[in-house]
């Protein structure tokens, strides 16, 4: 069931966001869980800082993003590094090559690009959510934690860092109420997901079954 979850969500995730291909690529947890976890778009508002680059700049990125979307991560690395040896301060270009390196399963490598992303753009929302997945993926929750966390508070309607914060409260912090309160809010800022619907509504049972046990034992 989580693989089949997984894998459904990876299917929806892997859509462009605005003018330029931006990715929502899925980053499944371990099997066991429940949830994935989708990684960072890396993009915000459809853009890689399009009003500082120049058309030159804007089509190398769309290259690159396009190549990504097609899957061919070979191609897509090589792109994000020509671009990016012009065009160094982007920081969705970066959280880009971070999501390929991961990908890659080259952790430090990926860490390595969110690193860049977050210097050049300390507040960059998407970064912020790729560092979380990292941390996440090495079983630094708390870190994952303060990373999402930092994410919704720069940049309160990017959903992914809502999601993910639930995913990481029901999985891995056992806190159902916060991961439901997470949820919703995802929920209420990309519309209808029907998938996201039902395991809110498994949520709320379970959230309602564990105060009926509180009050039994009081």
């Amino acid at each position: 069931m989580w693989l089949r979850r997984c894998t459904d969500y990876a299917a929806r995730a892997r859509t462009t966001l605005g003018a330029v291909a931006l990715l929502a690529l899925a980053a499944c947890g371990s099997p066991g869980g429940t949830r994935p976890a989708p990684g960072a778009a890396a993009g915000q508002d459809g853009s890689p800082q399009a009003a500082v680059l120049p058309p030159q700049g804007q089509t190398l990125f769309e290259q690159a993003a396009s190549a990504m979307a097609a899957g061919d991560r070979v191609d897509a690395e090589l792109r994000f590094k020509e671009f990016l040896l012009q065009y160094p301060d982007v920081p969705a270009a970066w959280v880009n090559l971070a999501i390929i390196h991961g990908e890659n399963g080259d952790t430090d490598a990926a860490m390595d690009a969110v690193g860049r992303a977050l210097a050049a753009a300390p507040d960059f929302a998407p970064a912020l959510n790729q560092l979380g997945l990292l941390h996440r993926k090495n079983g630094n929750f708390a870190d994952a934690e303060a990373a999402y966390l930092k994410a919704v508070t720069v940049s309160p309607e990017y959903p992914l860092a809502h999601y993910n914060l639930a995913v990481l409260n029901e999985l891995y912090l056992q806190r159902l109420d916060v991961a439901l309160a997470h949820f919703e809010q995802y929920l209420a800022i990309v519309g209808d997901d029907e998938q996201v619907d039902k395991w809110i509504a498994d949520l709320e049972r379970r959230v309602a079954a564990n105060q009926r046990t509180a009050n039994v034992a009081e």
